[in-house]
């Protein structure tokens, strides 16, 4: 290692750094950024320094390097910026559609459409003739006579059947029969109906 090289690093340094750092803040807009980058091409001119021509112009090859690394770190600040800008704009659209979903709930219509698929569930597992006479009573609407009566039963048949039905009902929605008292449901039955499950 030369002297001379060390004496003409250490007058760049001295003369031009200011100058610089300046140059660098004028565009990165922040000063620790802007002596970092300064810092860094130094120490690149330093490293480099025996690839250099000693006519070469000293402080315009390293104002050159200080404005490559500008360069670098705007583009990477660009990129980070797209980046927060993208998954601030995803988390916007989530927001929103949070927010439309919870407008365009319907508690009522999913509290009905479960107690319903439950119903359903319950009713499909019956066996066929306890199945039709319950979907005969709560579906359409007919009477134990009427049931006994199409079906060549006796009504006590019908009513113990329908008292087995309810029964199983009753066990299903144990967890809604609470809540059943204070909303109307769209179902084939009333609410009133389930009550006396």
């Amino acid at each position: 290692m030369c002297s001379n090289d060390i004496q003409q690093f250490s007058r760049l340094y001295r003369d031009y750094r200011s100058r610089f750092i300046r140059f660098a803040q004028t565009y990165v807009e922040d000063s620790g950024t802007a002596e970092d980058i300064v810092t860094d091409s130094m120490i690149y001119y330093w490293e480099n320094r025996h690839l250099l021509q000693h006519e070469d112009n000293l402080p315009a090859y390293v104002l050159a390097v200080i404005k490559n690394k500008c360069i670098n770190h705007l583009q990477r600040e660009r990129v980070r910026e797209d980046a927060e800008s993208y998954l601030h704009q995803r988390a916007d659209w989530e927001l929103n559609l949070r927010i439309a979903t919870l407008e365009a709930c319907n508690p009522e219509k999913l509290f009905c459409d479960e107690v319903q698929q439950i119903i359903d569930k319950t009713v499909t597992a019956l066996s066929a003739q306890s199945r039709e006479i319950f979907i005969r009573s709560k579906y359409r609407n007919q009477t134990n006579r009427e049931i006994a009566d199409t079906l060549k039963l006796s009504v006590k048949s019908v009513e113990y059947h329908m008292t087995k039905t309810l029964k199983l009902l009753r066990a299903a929605l144990k967890d809604y029969l609470p809540l059943l008292f204070f909303i109307s449901f769209p179902l084939g039955f009333s609410s009133f109906q389930l009550l006396y499950i």
